[in-house]
């Protein structure tokens, strides 16, 4: 994965395994949206897959998804299948040859799929920016900015998840808390986290912490859990 800054800004991830294509998709995206948004380019869809993962995981904003149909071992419907299933406003385009229009036609029933563009997209003014200007749009009007705070995905009734919860509120640091059986959103990043131990702390940096005892919390959390005197003051009240 390449992006062109790290800011809180949404992104727009541009997928192909052809580099030249991709240089032009990316070049294209930043001329015309790289104030506003972060592009970030993926060189095939196995690529594309594992971005996608890290951003849920990241808490990040995706809002567009641009990828080539015709990829070796993972395909441009199956890219935009995974965004569709972690982000579930994500607004997603299909570049694709005219052979393949029957599958973007397909796609659209089977991954909701926004649009399809056929390649050459030249020139982009009239091809291609016209349909990303109505998705974004559309995207900004129906999402709010995210949750900057420590996310916690865990279950009701465990004493671990309690004991993190605890920590986070005595100590007035902002929580989301997601329930790993009812909570749709906690359900997208298990299935983004993979197979991990609960209950899963994901904080603003971007560390993951799976089933975290309070002083690897802490300290993750820049919170100092050892002093670096070794002679203290004991006042003793009520003795």
């Amino acid at each position: 994965m390449t992006e062109d800054s790290r800011t809180n800004r949404p992104i727009v991830l541009a997928v192909d395994d052809d580099t030249a294509v991709l240089g032009a998709v990316r070049q294209d995206l930043r001329s015309r949206y790289g104030r506003g948004y972060r592009i970030v380019v993926a060189d095939g869809g196995r690529q594309a897959i594992e971005t996608i993962e890290q951003l849920k995981l990241r808490d990040s904003s995706l809002a567009l998804v641009v990828s080539d149909q015709r990829m070796p071992e993972v395909g441009g419907t199956e890219v935009l299948a995974k965004a569709k299933a972690l982000f579930s406003n994500v607004k997603t385009v299909l570049l694709t040859a005219y052979a393949d229009t029957d599958v973007a036609i397909g796609a659209i029933n089977d991954v909701r799929l926004d649009y399809y563009i056929l390649k050459p997209w030249d020139p982009p003014e009239e091809k291609l920016y016209p349909v990303l200007d109505d998705l974004l749009d559309d995207w900004r009007a129906n999402n709010l900015p995210g949750h900057s705070g420590v996310r916690v995905v865990g279950t009701r009734w465990s004493a671990e998840g309690h004991e993190v919860r605890e920590f986070l509120q005595r100590n007035q640091i902002p929580m989301r808390w997601l329930d790993a059986d009812s909570s749709e959103e906690g359900q997208r990043i298990l299935a983004a986290a993979g197979n991990v131990r609960l209950p899963l702390v994901l904080t603003p940096d971007g560390s993951r912490l799976e089933a975290p005892d309070i002083a690897t919390l802490a300290e993750s959390l820049g919170h100092r859990t050892r002093s670096d005197s070794t002679f203290f003051e004991l006042a003793i009240v009520g003795a």
